[in-house]
């Protein structure tokens, strides 16, 4: 199987592999670069490698994600963050029509499950004990990135579906076993719904802004408990002699880089793993998109001691990674979530998204939020099987989400 798909990427990767669209049907055509009569038809390329495609027209249909973008995706694939060599191969799906790009979809072939944030390990590991490779696998995402955002990039519910379906043959052509869409939000919801594939729930904490002044004004709404425990671990950090202060990409150095990424890396060192992102994606994103870029960074006595660095739109702010180079009490939850709250507020950005997991956030101001993903596995006794999981899953996940305390008064503080 595996030396198939391998001869059917590199037939991708040096030819145009046009989809014709036929009464719905999507069918396989390997051609040279089209001519001007076949300009004006509908065609689907795999691309494999993004910088082969127009900037300027990927972002006009990825709207205001960062992570979408072609800067961002472009700098996973050039610094080799993503590639055949850690298993994730892009097979990016781009739709022109006229000869101008009208829909796309980022994807990968995977080998493996690291980096993805909707676990289905257990899958996998069903698969290998009923004598089945569940691996290969092609997956809608942005690698290492459980950011809700656009999936299917695209102006209107046709060429969505037109995505999907092509996104399905392609996963037969290449043998994959199944097709994975995480965490896309509307409207690529109403054209997923309205396929077979199977509709996961999950949640995440974020930060909403009720508008707030200002960061007293922020914990004046939350329960007397949880208000009191941070301002007292702010009193400690600042007793430490830890002060923070936010670095605009725009405005950073290499320093400030130089530091974030010795954070980063060694907070994986100490975890015994080697981190997904290497600095020269970092360098990337600081040349490509620094209006996007945000280092948050925690001096103590003076000296650069801890690092956070988001990514932030025009209304949303994303904590991504986080690294320190010594423990100090309370210090995470200061960099990660409270600097990143106290942020959004002065800024006037309506959320905070504090990554994937972590209950803990709750008392940091973070409600659950619902996410979501769609699974198209080919064997049809797995998919049963799953189908009939998700629905005992999403009945779980809605009853815990009800039964969590949130950390805010029940009135308004009067």
């Amino acid at each position: 199987m595996l030396p198939d798909r391998k001869i059917c990427l590199a037939w991708y990767s040096c030819r145009f592999i046009i989809f014709r669209w036929k009464r719905q049907n999507v069918h396989f055509e390997a051609k040279p670069p089209a001519t001007e009569a076949e300009a004006a038809e509908t065609v689907v390329r795999i691309v494999t490698r993004i910088a082969e495609l127009p900037a300027d027209a990927w972002n006009a249909l990825a709207g205001d994600s960062p992570f979408v973008q072609h800067a961002f995706l472009h700098a996973l694939e050039a610094t080799d963050c993503v590639g055949a060599h850690i298993g994730w191969e892009p097979v990016h799906l781009a739709l022109f029509r006229d000869g101008r790009l009208d829909a796309a979809m980022p994807l990968y072939v995977k080998h493996h499950s690291w980096g993805e944030f909707v676990f289905d390990w257990a899958w996998a590991d069903a698969y290998r004990r009923h004598g089945l490779n569940y691996y290969p696998k092609l997956v809608c995402c942005v690698p290492f990135s459980p950011v809700p955002g656009p999936r299917l990039l695209a102006r209107n519910d046709a060429d969505r579906a037109a995505l999907i379906q092509a996104a399905l043959k392609l996963t037969r052509d290449l043998n994959c076993s199944s097709l994975h869409i995480l965490f896309p939000t509307e409207p690529d919801h109403a054209a997923l719904n309205a396929t077979p594939l199977l509709h996961r729930s999950g949640f995440q904490f974020h930060w909403n802004n009720a508008g707030y002044a200002s960061f007293d004004d922020f914990l004046a709404a939350m329960t007397h408990d949880k208000r009191k425990k941070i301002r007292q671990e702010r009193k400690k950090l600042a007793k430490l002699g830890v002060s923070f202060r936010w670095v605009e990409g725009a405005q950073s150095t290499d320093a400030d880089w130089d530091h974030f990424y010795r954070c980063y890396a060694d907070t994986y060192d100490r975890h015994r793993s080697e981190p997904h992102l290497n600095r020269a994606f970092f360098a990337s994103l600081r040349e490509t998109m620094p209006d996007k870029l945000v280092l948050i960074v925690a001096d103590k006595d003076g000296e650069p001691t801890a690092c956070s660095f988001c990514i932030k739109d025009g209304q949303r702010l994303y904590g991504r990674h986080w690294g320190t180079l010594e423990y100090v009490p309370g210090l995470h939850f200061e960099t990660c979530y409270q600097q990143g709250i106290e942020y959004a507020i002065d800024k006037g950005l309506q959320v905070f998204e504090g990554g994937a997991q972590g209950e803990h956030k709750l008392a940091r101001g973070l409600v659950p939020t619902a996410t979501h993903s769609w699974h198209w596995l080919e064997n049809t006794e797995f998919r049963e099987a799953v189908d009939r999981f998700l629905e005992r899953e999403t009945g779980a996940i809605s009853h815990y989400m009800d039964e969590l305390d949130g950390p805010f008064r029940r009135e308004p503080p009067g």
